[in-house]
């Protein structure tokens, strides 16, 4: 009897690792020489050791060894360690899309989050053709790339880990001769000892326009070849469905969206000339993308005429080709010549001076460009080349359609109360004596409304306003230059950070009036504005607010003029830093049923802006999970959704994985639509039992954080906010103002704060608490907390997260962290409290997901996160000197090159942190 030994699948993803360890170790050891190799290994085997034994005699070893060192070692160190966690990083992609494969070549069923399986399960529930049909005609789904202040790598490194990657996709999908091999070996050995010989850190302070353009360079690995990748894989799907249809008009429904360049929500750096920099930029490197592909499709499609025939448009579309070069019986070439002239005249036009001119016409738009495109398409298709118009062509077309001539659409965003200054400098001079700041909002509203009536212009241009005012008034008229340039598509958004009334969305409709977005006379509106609801409190009025301004006959016309549709924003950073982790998720949950049933009263189509980001305490999480987990009706067939930048290089660095994750989320967006019903809604006894445990939540989660005297102080001295608000990171303060309170903190740094510390607080406080309150006035609501768990998504994807963020965190780690807080009475009354409430917490996670231990169901993260812990610790402890270092006024560069080092390696090591 033969006995079939099971397969192990993980064991590529640990050969990856152990060589690209091995290649790290010699690359230090010829670089920095054998001591410090020997100190770099005995720390690795000690920190091992202690991880996998719990042995505290290791645990001393390895501090004594930690604490010796000099900063010049201590950096080495830190370098080696944090560059183990972007290796396993790039191990791990790799071995993600390896696995996609070995389902592709086995035939295997087709696996959750992708196309495939959507499709199927539309099918099981007897959704038809013509269903699907209408979904693509009208859905939208954008991921919008935002910048992280606390993001600090450089593109030099990334580039190197793309460079790794490859090698390592290579070595997985052939079958090297000992030759080939060989030279794969030296190529990892020379790609790593460049990495390691790249500085990853930045020597200047990154701008705007940097963050621009790292953002942009996902686009050359990803976006600009997947997305249309993406597109011919989902058509040629869908026409096995449906034989016969012209899968070629699918809608181009998934696009891209940014916030970085229009952003400027606390940030003084984002200006007019800035976003007018930034679309300039992103319609650059479309240009690029165009012009190389032209290129390679002349030399495609250089047909003698003696060997094909052509249609009459095509023939028509050559001979105005003026190419010299291009020989005469070549027609389809010669209409590809002459497309490129025009396309270069149009870039010529938009942006003079960077590309050579042409006597051709430019294009009016991006769509005649894919007009002409479709001429050489129809021309193939009909006279027997069909399958030529199948490959580079017709992603170009797509890629035409999508990206355009500007690439991505840049968002506006800017907080409620400088529009409401704004507002106020304009009506002081425009009506004397009227205080605009002391108006009751009822009066505001009219006062707004009367404005928007009329086409008079408020702003005099006899009048000099403020720095701000202008500031703003400035940037609605460069977006409004840059739409009649580049297209509406270029800046088609406007989004209002604390938004929280009726008037916050009026004073913006009247910043567009006066730069000419929205035009009274005709009751249009060009930009959509897209209220963002955040706080607690913001949440809980939302449904109220929509509905009061959705009644206004005049704000309904506007609605009409943009198609009937309406997009709002929910925030789940700052909802997060309000409220706490389950308070949070619930309101933000109440809130989308409450817009549901607003907009289904009025007519209205809603859409739905996530502001998610990376870590589970600003929302993040898997992306499929969290849009099915949504409630039945919310998902409309629309769904931005915020790509926070610490987590891109992740999710889109990776070409394979880039177009997985895209996919995913147009997959989730079709099942959440099609798929989910009022008759998915919780029952009511889970509703009512998680508005018990909310309430319990946030009171535990406010009296601890924003109640208990001197936790504000606790925070800064425990993690390394305060350096990241003063070191050279990111292009924007951490605080909104010159304030150490959490209400002005933004989210993202209180998160990354807590992950450093390996705390990870706004992932789980005030859960134990809010279970352990519960359980005392319902004996027996374990069953009814397990039952919840068990058939409800929400409260399943609550569960899962926090499953993942308690096994990433460590209260040992945490501990050396608050031994930084000077006042000894204070650290010991929060870490006691924090301590506890961590245990309590984990112990109700278990219980409810009936586990014995933390990711129990999830082995396969669970390994990936102990693995990595070995190489974290050393960059916490030696994080945590650094700060004592540099916190007692130490001026050794070393010391703060090194915390920026250990920031970055900690962020690598957890992933999704902030």
């Amino acid at each position: 009897m033969n006995i079939v030994e099971p397969i192990d699948k993980d064991l590529p993803l640990r050969e990856d690792i152990r060589l690209l360890g091995r290649i790290l170790g010699d690359t230090v050891r010829e670089q920095e020489g054998t001591p410090v190799f020997a100190i770099l290994e005995n720390i690795r085997q000690t920190s091992i050791r202690f991880r996998r034994e719990e042995d505290q005699a290791a645990k001393a070893e390895l501090e004594n060894l930690l604490d010796g060192l000099s900063p010049d070692y201590s950096l080495l160190i830190v370098r080696a360690f944090s560059y183990f966690s972007h290796l396993s990083n790039i191990a791990e992609d790799q071995h993600h899309v390896r696995r996609t494969r070995e389902h592709a070549l086995a035939a295997s069923a087709p696996r959750e989050g992708s196309m495939a399986y959507a499709l199927a399960r539309a099918k099981d529930a007897r959704i038809g053709p013509r269903q699907l049909r209408q979904f693509f005609d009208h859905a939208l789904v954008v991921p919008v790339l935002t910048a992280h202040p606390t993001e600090i790598r450089r593109k030099s490194s990334i580039d190197r880990e793309r460079e790794l990657a490859d090698l390592l996709d290579a070595r997985a999908r052939l079958e090297m001769t000992p030759e080939e091999a060989e030279l794969s070996d030296e190529a990892l050995r020379r790609a790593v000892l460049a990495l390691w010989q790249t500085s990853v850190l930045r020597r200047t302070k990154l701008t705007v326009l940097d963050e621009v353009r790292n953002g942009l360079s996902h686009y050359d690995t990803t976006f600009l070849r997947q997305l249309p990748r993406f597109y011919a894989l989902l058509e040629d799907h869908l026409a096995t469905l449906e034989p016969g249809q012209n899968a070629h008009k699918l809608p181009s429904f998934l696009r891209m969206g940014t916030w970085i360049g229009g952003d400027r929500d606390g940030n003084p750096f984002v200006t007019a000339p800035v976003l007018r920099d930034t679309v300039a930029l992103q319609s650059r490197r479309a240009f690029d993308f165009h012009f190389a592909e032209l290129r390679e499709l002349g030399a495609e499609l250089a047909l003698d005429i003696r060997q094909v025939t052509v249609s009459s448009k095509l023939s028509a579309l050559a001979e105005t080709c003026t190419d010299e070069k291009v020989r005469e019986d070549e027609p389809y070439r010669r209409a590809v010549g002459a497309i490129r002239a025009r396309v270069a005249a149009t870039a010529s036009r938009l942006h003079p001076g960077r590309y050579p001119g042409s006597a051709a016409e430019p294009y009016a738009d991006a769509a005649a460009y894919r007009a002409d495109l479709d001429i050489i398409v129809d021309s193939l298709n009909q006279n027997g080349s069909a399958l030529l118009a199948r490959g580079r062509l017709r992603h170009m077309r797509r890629a035409a359609d999508v990206f355009g001539f500007h690439l991505t659409s840049v968002d506006m965003r800017q907080n409620s109360d400088v529009h409401e200054r704004t507002l106020h400098d304009l009506f002081k001079a425009a009506v004397p004596g009227l205080d605009y700041l002391k108006l009751p909002e009822e009066k505001r509203v009219e006062l707004l409304l009367a404005e928007l009536e009329t086409a008079r212009p408020l702003r005099s241009p006899f009048v000099t306003y403020s720095e701000e005012a202008e500031g703003e008034l400035d940037i609605a008229r460069t977006a409004a230059e840059m739409r009649r340039n580049f297209g509406a598509a270029a800046v088609p958004n406007y989004v209002i950070s604390k938004a929280n009334s009726v008037s916050d969305v009026l004073e913006v409709a009247v910043h567009l009036k006066e730069a000419g977005l929205l035009r009274p006379i005709e009751k249009a509106l060009d930009v959509n504005i897209v209220p963002l609801f955040e706080t607690i409190d913001d949440l809980q009025r939302s449904g109220a607010i929509m509905d009061e301004l959705l009644s206004l006959p005049l704000y309904a016309e506007f609605v009409k003029s943009r198609g009937g549709t309406q997009e709002v924003m929910l925030g789940y950073s700052d909802s997060n830093k309000d409220g706490g982790f389950l308070t949070s998720g619930w309101e933000l949950y109440k809130a989308e049923i409450q817009l549901a049933e607003v907009f289904k009263k009025h007519g209205v189509r809603l859409q739905l802006f996530h502001g998610r980001g990376g870590s589970v305490g600003r929302g993040g999480g898997p992306s499929y999970q969290a849009i099915l987990a949504q409630p039945g009706g919310a998902v409309q067939g629309g769904i931005r959704i915020t790509e926070q930048g610490e987590v891109i290089a992740g999710k889109y660095g990776n070409p394979e994985l880039g177009r997985r994750n895209l996919e995913t989320l147009a997959a989730a967006t079709l099942e959440a639509t099609l798929l989910q019903t009022e008759g998915a809604a919780p029952r009511d006894d889970f509703i009512t039992t998680m508005e018990e445990l909310s309430a319990h939540a946030f009171k535990a989660y406010r009296g601890l954080v924003y109640e208990t005297e001197g936790f504000e102080k606790y925070f800064w001295e425990s993690t390394v906010i305060g350096e990241i608000a003063n070191l050279r990171i990111g292009s924007r303060p951490a605080s909104r103002k010159k304030s150490t309170a959490i209400e002005d903190l933004r989210a993202i740094p209180w998160v990354f704060g807590w992950a450093q510390c390996r705390l990870m607080l706004p992932g789980w406080l005030g859960f134990g608490a809010a279970v352990k309150a519960y359980l005392a006035e319902h004996p027996d609501g374990m069953t009814q907390l397990r039952a919840m768990y068990q058939e409800w998504p929400f409260f399943k994807m609550l569960l899962s997260n926090m499953d993942m963020v308690l096994a990433k965190s460590d209260i040992a780690i945490a501990s050396r962290y608050a031994e930084l807080v000077a006042d000894e009475a204070l650290r010991a009354k929060i870490f006691g409290l924090l301590r506890n409430e961590l245990a309590t917490t984990i112990q109700a996670v278990l219980d409810i997901m009936q586990q014995q231990t933390l990711l129990e169901k999830n082995p396969l993260l669970l390994r990936s996160i102990r693995n990595r812990f070995p190489y974290i610790d050393p960059l916490n402890h030696v994080q945590v000197e650094l700060l004592k270092r540099h916190r007692a006024g130490d001026p050794d560069e070393s010391v703060t090159r090194g915390i920026h080092l250990t920031i970055n390696g900690i962020a690598a090591g957890l992933r999704n942190t902030g």
